[in-house]
């Protein structure tokens, strides 16, 4: 993607694309054209899988209120004491995180919140059942704006451990 192509991007899909393009990686953000908020409508806009949309829920952390992000598959649920317990120290719990504080720490609105290209680096995990999956999509920055990577891109990416997150069936 050259530079004339990012100028016609939401700003906030032009950071992802930058950062994309920094790491050297293939596959730039691609504009859907209908919203995919939520990773159903994302999975049915791409014709794949809805686990293979690799989902970004932002928890936050009590003790010193700093973003916590968890990375899932779409046709998964995070289990909240798990994830706590991998970032919380001494008893210390997690928290809900509403729009303005997703907004705020991220620079991204929920339903487009990409696992990169944060206004805050946020605590990061990634859910080992991501690893199901040979082709993953995330949110690019915005509810219109996908990229396709593979799960060990995306640790190489954010740089996260891989652990199990997710509740059991």
């Amino acid at each position: 993607m050259c530079g004339a192509e990012l100028q016609t991007l939401p700003e906030t899909v032009q950071r992802v694309a930058r950062v994309l393009q920094d790491a050297g990686h293939a596959h730039a953000p691609v504009m859907l054209d209908d919203a995919a908020r939520t990773a159903q409508q994302a999975a049915d806009a791409l014709g794949v899988a809805l686990g293979q949309i690799a989902k970004s829920i932002i928890f936050r952390r009590k003790s010193d209120d700093a973003a916590v992000l968890v990375i899932t598959s779409g046709d998964l649920r995070v289990d909240e004491k798990k994830v706590q317990a991998l970032v919380c120290a001494d008893g210390g719990k997690l928290g809900r995180a509403d729009a303005d504080f997703v907004k705020a720490r991220t620079g991204f609105s929920i339903g487009g919140v990409s696992p990169l290209a944060h206004a805050v680096a946020p605590v990061t995990l990634i859910d080992a059942q991501l690893s199901r999956f040979d082709e993953i999509w995330a949110a690019a920055g915005h509810p219109h704006a996908v990229f396709r990577l593979s799960p060990v891109e995306l640790q190489s990416l954010t740089g996260a451990p891989v652990h199990d997150v997710t509740v059991v069936a």
